[in-house]
């Protein structure tokens, strides 16, 4: 791990940003007081309401933490795509007794706002998703003291984070559960995406800057073949998502080893851009159909989803999950974190053992 990433978290494990409400003040904080790097997710929060969480962690925790925020999105949407769409839940809306949300909603996330909030009172850490920072932005980063870290999905990507002065990269695997973090949404390469081990080589022989891990890491024996590939730490999240100390919803943290739901799939139909999750009755009706119109689609469904779970409904939800799912262990934070480095340090002698001498 790097000397940088070492000052941050006392393991080379990340607790990742999970937008909607599992990666609030209370996981983040358990996560560092592990010697793990926890991190909130700003992502459809208000300026606020990001300043607020962030006050509540420091209360919470010494430890080290970081703050994740989504690039603003380019207006590439198609309406009328959007108004079929709309047009296509019209049922679901009449089911759940909800409106439809308002497609027009800022694709900005309130980017600027809480980049100014996280410049004049700093945070440890700070991570992009869906693009990459000017290089302003990261060396008002860097002066504030702050690390700085681009998710990518590509070598390009990854070079482009290095030349723009990113401290760290998150490399993220075709396996991550949740949005797949690509600087540029292209509807013709969905379902192309690069394993995680292959992209971490990849990305390892592009850039010389620390690499995170994330996509579908479950257990301590994934991370250590993570590191054997050239990364420095690794990103879990639905590990996380299962714990106690998050704040996902009770029926998506029973349906992650849920028999009725077997695998996970990348859909576009509760936010428009390609997401994982456990597939159910709502991504198999209407995953085939959903626009690339992201955030549109994200804001037009988003009651549908809130819906479902007042109900009590799964197969309405948006059930984010990476891959291996099915590996979750329902641990507090603190007994997750010190069972996965014991298994990283075990499969590090294994291979140790095995290595010709």
């Amino acid at each position: 791990m790097s000397s940088a990433l070492t000052d941050l978290c006392r393991y080379p494990i990340v607790q990742a940003p999970m937008a909607g409400g599992a990666s609030g003040p209370q996981l983040a904080a358990a996560v560092a007081d592990a010697g793990g790097l926890g991190f909130l997710a700003a992502g459809y929060k208000t300026a606020d309401g990001v300043y607020n969480e962030i006050k509540e962690l420091r209360r919470l925790t010494g430890g080290s933490f970081g703050v994740n925020l989504f690039m603003p999105q380019p207006a590439l949407a198609d309406p009328s795509a959007v108004e079929v769409y709309r047009h296509q839940l019209a049922g679901e809306a009449a089911w759940y007794e909800t409106p439809l949300g308002d497609p027009d909603s800022s694709g900005d996330d309130g980017y600027e706002a809480k980049v100014a909030i996280l410049l004049e009172d700093p945070v440890p850490a700070v991570s992009f998703t869906f693009g990459c920072p000017t290089r302003d932005t990261l060396d008002a980063f860097a002066k504030a003291g702050t690390y700085t870290i681009v998710t990518v999905t590509s070598a390009e990507e990854a070079q482009a984070a290095q030349w723009a002065g990113a401290d760290a990269v998150c490399v993220q695997g075709v396996e991550a559960g949740g949005h797949q973090s690509t600087h540029r949404d292209d509807p013709q390469a969905d379902h192309t995406g690069t394993g995680l081990l292959t992209l971490v080589t990849q990305v390892r022989e592009t850039v010389q800057i620390p690499i995170i891990a994330a996509g579908g890491l479950m257990r301590g024996s994934q991370i250590a073949a993570a590191l054997a590939a050239g990364a420095d730490a690794a990103q879990l999240g639905t590990a996380f998502l299962i714990c106690p100390e998050s704040g996902a919803h009770l029926l998506h943290k029973q349906a992650l080893t849920n028999p009725l739901f077997v695998r996970t799939e990348l859909t576009r139909a509760f936010s428009g851009r390609p997401a994982r999750g456990l597939v159910n009755r709502f991504v198999r009706e209407h995953g085939p159909y959903a626009p690339a119109a992201y955030p549109q689609v994200h804001y037009l469904t988003t009651g549908l989803r809130q819906a479902a779970a007042k109900a009590g409904d799964a197969q309405g939800m948006a059930l984010w999950a990476g891959q291996g799912h099915r590996m979750a262990r329902e641990l507090p934070v603190g007994e997750l974190i010190e069972l996965l480095a014991a298994e990283l340090e075990a499969a590090r002698a294994a291979l140790s053992m095995r290595s010709p001498r």
